[in-house]
């Protein structure tokens, strides 16, 4: 009797495909092993989903498997049911679905069970060298000195950020040697938990939460909010304490790869514990063995960015995601999936406690809170010394700008670093200046495939577009009457940075935004540099307004908030807030008091005004109130449909076909086609259609009924097109 499996593959196509299991296969294959088979003409690995004795193609028409890779399925039972939910909640295919909760490792078809652990020792030679030896070689010499202690694994060499060339350079003079031993799966920590260091003593608040999150059992969802400062984080440690002595791992989620060396170190002072890390800076290698022992309970706390959720646990106990309000936790490309929204489902599959933490919660995360669906706990006070932030306004309407900096912000920087402390200066904008200008003509040099403006990088000496990545080398003469006077027209963090360091020449500034940590362990290096108090003035974009904690910055200054404040985005009040709030928290976080500082042409402005009187937590109850009346997300669901095509009529044809198949109605409503708010963007015209539904169920239903229809329409195939649900980014 011939037997056939359904196989989900990596592709757009909604529908699963039939092979034939050949006879010369052992046994009766298991749902969710991975196979590679043929596919037109290459060779794809997908998942099985179903087994079956009949097939209604012709048999001609029949494939056959060309290999089982795996002899159990990859995923457990309640990872698998969450990438088939996802896969229907956001209009994708189940292949890409499963296909997103793999490593790149697994996808290419690389061996799941653990392999060979690498391992570096003193030799006898080594062990006898005196670090005076390698003075001149400071990372030599801190390498010896962790030998001499411990042998050190392949994620020490990453979690201690130790050079490769340093531990290349020892093992060439023959000090250390590489080994390799079987990979022994070793669960003490299950038995007896071993803690590096004392718990912290808890304030009221603090001690009350970790009380409520103790007394839950099985699935329920909390809402974290803490003033920043509240310290969240002791928490975590504390309710991670109670689920490790049960012998239960812990998933952790942050925004942002740059958060992930500060958790890790905080967790790792803590407990005596394996972690592993997951996310896009490690090799694909790196993050298939932290998979792997997270797979078999090896790893007692797992940390990573958004993909970390699909992270299968042998022994699930909790999941905690870290500013749940980040736009970081919603993909962009491809699968338009939300680690928050998935990661509350997971809890609920799994029964397991999810624990959403920030001091700007989403309006989304807000509504289930106040409405009874998740459990809502609030810090309100500052852990420790950290004293309440001053807050102040400054009106630069009519006033002389340097660099964008105002006289008032000038005198108040100065105060703060002759007493000795530090000054971050927040700019949302990198590079040199936004724009290039021609001072004859008034020419602005214009992106050639965007709707956009060049931005200039002085230091790298070109002009690059930041949407579509566009660059050339920065023109001599006008593109439009030749002049030679051209000139940077804006701010950006570059200038900044520059003009900075000539007003305040005894006070070494640091950059931290996209461009000064392109190199591998280079955002950590200005961290530690910070930390050591080897700067004085901090300059940086939104990559230093989340979760860092700088015990010496009294200061903070927001340059340029207007933007912010008026967009075609109905988020930007939201984002707002929540961006105010984050970089204003990163100042007087120890004993120091701190002052935030907002320089702005709307000083009036009621955003601005009942952000700053009343605080985040007020700002957002107001702004739930105003989306509920306009019936907006929360209150009702979105999709977006976007379309693209070189021909704007092509994306505008297909669109208005898209909307003639949507119901119209009371409970239904359909915005649109219109231009995005950048019309052409890497030489495509992008258009989108709104649709919105009071009832979750009912936007779900419809959606599932227009699919098939929409992709046979004739329209289709002239553009690109994609949907997202609860998008986050209306740009």
């Amino acid at each position: 009797m011939s037997l056939f499996v359904e196989v989900a593959l990596p592709v757009p196509m909604r529908q699963t495909f039939s092979y034939r299991v050949p006879e010369s296969y052992p046994s009766t294959p298991h749902i969710g092993v991975r196979v590679k088979v043929p596919f037109g003409r290459q060779q794809l690995i997908g998942l099985v989903t179903g087994i079956t004795d009949t097939c209604s193609l012709a048999p001609k028409q029949i494939k056959s498997v060309l290999e089982f890779i795996d002899d159990k399925p990859l995923l457990p039972e309640s990872l698998y049911k969450l990438t088939l939910w996802a896969a229907r909640y956001y209009f994708c295919s189940q292949g890409q679905m499963l296909t997103q909760a793999l490593p790149v490792a697994l996808r290419k078809g690389l061996d799941a069970a653990p392999q060979k652990i690498q391992f570096w020792q003193l030799t006898e030679i080594g062990q006898n060298i005196a670090p005076e030896a390698v003075k001149r070689a400071p990372a030599q010499k801190k390498l010896l000195e962790l030998l001499k202690s411990a042998n050190l694994t392949q994620e020490d060499v990453i979690s201690l950020d130790i050079s490769k060339a340093a531990l290349k350079a020892l093992e060439d003079k023959g000090w250390v040697a590489r080994h390799e031993k079987i990979a022994e799966l070793n669960l003490d920590w299950r038995t007896t938990l071993e803690m590096d260091e004392t718990p912290h003593k808890l304030n009221k608040e603090q001690a009350v939460a970790v009380a409520t999150l103790n007394l839950q059992q099985g699935y329920h969802c909390t809402l974290l909010e803490g003033i920043t400062g509240s310290g969240k984080t002791e928490v975590y440690l504390a309710v991670l304490e109670e689920i490790l002595k049960q012998g239960k791992q812990a998933l952790i989620l942050v925004p942002e790869i740059g958060l992930t060396p500060q958790t890790i170190n905080r967790f790792k002072r803590r407990f005596k514990v394996n972690v592993a890390i997951l996310h896009s800076g490690l090799t694909d290698n790196q993050r298939l063995e932290a998979w792997r022992q997270a797979r078999c309970g090896q790893a007692a706390i797992i940390i990573g960015t958004r993909s970390a959720l699909f992270t299968p646990m042998a022994y699930p106990g909790i999941i905690i995601l870290d500013e749940e309000h980040d736009s970081s936790f919603k993909q962009q490309e491809g699968v338009g999936y939300h680690a928050r929204d998935l990661a509350v489902m997971r809890g609920h599959l799994e029964s397991i406690p999810v624990i959403l933490g920030t001091a700007t919660p989403s309006l989304e995360s807000l509504q289930n809170a106040l409405s009874g669906r998740y459990h809502h706990l609030q810090l309100g006070e500052r852990a420790g010394a950290a004293k309440k932030v001053r807050q102040g306004i400054i009106d630069i309407k009519n006033l002389p700008l340097k660099a964008g900096m105002s006289v008032p912000l000038l005198n108040e920087i100065r105060l703060h670093l002759d007493a000795g402390n530090q000054v971050l200066l927040f700019l949302n904008r990198r590079g040199f200046a936004p724009a290039l200008l021609c001072h004859e003509c008034g020419h602005l040099h214009e992106c050639d495939r965007c709707d956009a403006f060049f931005t200039v990088h002085q230091s790298l000496g070109e002009i690059c577009c930041h949407h579509c990545g566009n660059q050339y080398a920065i023109p001599k003469q006008c593109h439009k009457c030749g002049s030679t006077m051209l000139m940077g027209q804006g701010i950006g963090t570059e200038q900044l940075a520059e003009a900075l360091q000539l007003e305040f020449p005894k006070h070494p500034v640091v950059r931290i935004d996209r461009d000064t940590t392109r190199l591998k362990g280079s955002l950590e290096t200005h961290l530690t540099a910070i930390h050591k108090g080897e700067y004085k003035i901090l300059v940086g974009t939104q990559m230093l307004a989340k979760g860092h904690h700088f015990p010496d910055v009294t200061l903070v200054g927001l340059l340029d908030v207007d933007g912010a404040l008026f967009s075609a985005d109905f988020r930007a009040p939201e984002r707002f807030g929540q961006l105010y709030t984050q970089v204003a928290g990163r100042a007087g976080r120890a004993s120091k008091p701190g002052t935030v500082l907002l320089q702005t042409h709307q000083s009036d402005n009621p955003i601005l005004r009942d952000l700053l009187h009343r605080g985040y937590g007020e700002f957002a109850r107001s702004q739930l109130k105003e989306r509920q009346q306009a019936l907006l997300p929360p209150a009702w669901h979105m999709v977006l449909v976007r379309a693209e095509a070189h021909l704007a009529s092509d994306a505008d044809n297909f669109l208005n076909a898209f909307a003639a198949l949507l119901p119209q109605d009371k409970e239904f409503e359909v915005i649109g086609p219109m231009p995005a708010p950048l019309d052409k963007k890497a030489g495509k015209f992008r258009r989108q259609l709104l649709f919105q539904a009071k009832n979750r169920n009912r936007l779900q239903q419809e959606f599932e009924r227009i699919h098939p229809l929409v992709e046979q329409l004739i329209e289709a195939k002239r553009c690109r097109w994609s949907l997202d649900r609860d998008p986050q980014d209306l740009l």
